[in-house]
């Protein structure tokens, strides 16, 4: 794929991906080797046809034809099977909802995602990584992604409901967000009705796990209303519930509203951050250098052993490096679907109104034109004076333009926050004969990753002295799960 900038005169190439399977698409190839077929694209075409089930679209592999479709959302709108999908089960929150509503509801929520207000709840998130990790002990085997599923859910909790919500309710909304996900994205890339009608296993876990996450999100708000007079918790449920009476705001919002602004935040707050932290352990252990120049770090910055503050985040630039790496080789959001909202030209072909419009930041984010060596891990990549290099627009982990994501500064002082603490005192090494495995549901990161925690120092923050060294570190204790569901849907349950 070229990474240069198109002239005045630009020869598009408009082709179409072969392939295509009898009512299924290209459906089978997005389930079974999603990430190839995406790299194999760019070769028939800069925009290319794929079918998602009987469905026709068109994937952008261009990364001006990416930037002219995010640029222009009164055209090019939030919708296609993914959006069509998430709105069934979220509603019409700030993620999912059409152009013409965004503005209001991203203005009514923005309060809660400035810097000043994230700095407030880093303390918050020190304390949730502290207590994730106070049951590791010295050569025990973690589920690293049910641990990261764990504390991002716990934070995203905590920062819309306060305390509302009981540690089963938690651990229950954490399993069914696990099943969410990986369903969403079986019916995003076969987007046939008939498919998920059936009463398979896989189909009765999909409804029954979006039914409860919406029952645990409609208990939360019914029972903060039912306080609200001696209320005085200061989150963003309590915004939404002050804008649903119309407390000094421009004007009031629905009770369906705040139910959908809540399920988005909940749903999009937690499975991202919580694959990206997991795939930046997983990056860090296979790279001996890049782990040695990240514990220089933060030995240096965090020498108490406590938790970065807001103080400390500034001065964490290989962290904050690693991780954006991270999302760069890695982007949670990697598949994304818009809809023409009326006639309109891409790369030079007409594209009817209703049309759906794909495109990828991993694919992006792996264009050798862009990014020099896009299969290696290489932090430096996005060292002070270095990122100048990288072109506008290359790098699209939140998105971009007026619809990029609300809460890019909570996620990204939250990994930091999480990767700073881990690494100051832990350190994490892969079973033998681990192999990588990533199988993209609705996002994309390592859904079964367990390793094995070493302590660097002779008794880590939170661990009693005698469990830091109660296993030897060459043995394997067992897993620490955090009470994570392994299942999934997949096109064979369907």
């Amino acid at each position: 794929m070229s990474g240069s900038v198109p002239g005045p005169a630009r020869n598009w190439t408009v082709g179409t991906a072969p392939g295509i399977f009898p009512f299924l698409g290209h459906g089978i190839d997005l389930v079974r080797r999603p990430l190839a077929f995406l790299e194999s694209l760019p070769t028939h075409g800069d925009l290319v046809e794929i079918r998602l089930g009987p469905q026709r679209a068109w994937m952008a592999c261009h990364p001006d034809l990416v930037h002219q479709v995010i640029a222009d959302p009164e055209t090019f709108d939030k919708g296609g099977p993914l959006y069509d999908r998430l709105r069934i089960l979220l509603g019409d929150g700030v993620g999912t909802c059409r152009h013409q509503d965004h503005r209001r509801q991203r203005r009514l929520l923005q309060p809660g995602f400035r810097k000043a207000r994230v700095a407030d709840q880093v303390q918050l998130m020190g304390e949730e990584v502290e207590s994730v990790c106070r049951a590791w002990r010295g050569g025990q085997a973690v589920d690293i992604s049910a641990t990261m599923m764990d504390l991002s859910t716990r934070v995203i909790s905590r920062v819309l409901f306060s305390d509302s919500l009981d540690a089963a309710t938690a651990v229950e909304m954490r399993r069914c967000l696990a099943t969410v996900v990986r369903g969403m994205f079986v019916r995003t890339v076969m987007p046939v009705d008939a498919l998920f009608r059936v009463p398979t296993p896989a189909n009765r876990r999909y409804r029954h796990a979006s039914d409860r996450l919406r029952a645990i999100v409609d208990a939360a708000v019914a029972e903060r209303r039912r306080g609200a007079a001696r209320d005085d918790r200061d989150d963003l449920l309590g915004t939404l519930l002050a804008a649903a009476r119309g407390d000094g705001v421009e004007s009031a919002i629905t009770d369906r509203e705040v139910h959908g602004q809540v399920i988005t935040l909940m749903f999009a707050g937690a499975e991202s951050t919580a694959l990206c932290l997991s795939s930046a352990l997983d990056l860090v252990a296979r790279h001996p250098e890049e782990e040695r120049r990240l514990h220089s770090e933060v030995d240096a910055v965090l020498a108490s052993g406590r938790p970065p503050g807001p103080d400390e985040l500034p001065r964490l630039v290989r962290t904050r490096c690693v991780l954006t790496e991270t999302l760069r080789h890695r982007p949670p959001g990697w598949l994304f679907t818009r809809v023409a909202t009326k006639e309109t030209e891409l790369a030079g072909h007409r594209l009817p109104p209703g049309a759906t419009v794909v495109f990828s930041p991993y694919l992006l984010h792996h264009d050798p034109a862009l990014f020099p060596g896009p299969d290696r891990f290489l932090p430096d990549r996005w060292l002070p004076g270095q990122a100048v290099a990288v072109r506008p627009g290359a790098m699209i982990p939140f998105g971009a333009g007026r619809r990029k994501c609300i809460g890019e500064t909570l996620a990204m002082s939250e990994a930091m926050v999480a990767v700073a603490f881990i690494t100051r005192h832990w350190r994490l090494r892969h079973l033998p004969g681990y192999e990588e495995r990533l199988r993209p549901a609705a996002s994309l990161g390592p859904r079964e990753l367990v390793m094995t925690c070493e302590p660097r120092a002779s008794r880590p923050v939170g661990t009693p002295p005698a469990a830091a060294s109660s296993a030897p570190r060459t043995a394997v204790a067992p897993v620490v799960r955090n009470s994570r569901t392994a299942g999934g849907n997949d096109v064979h349950d369907a």
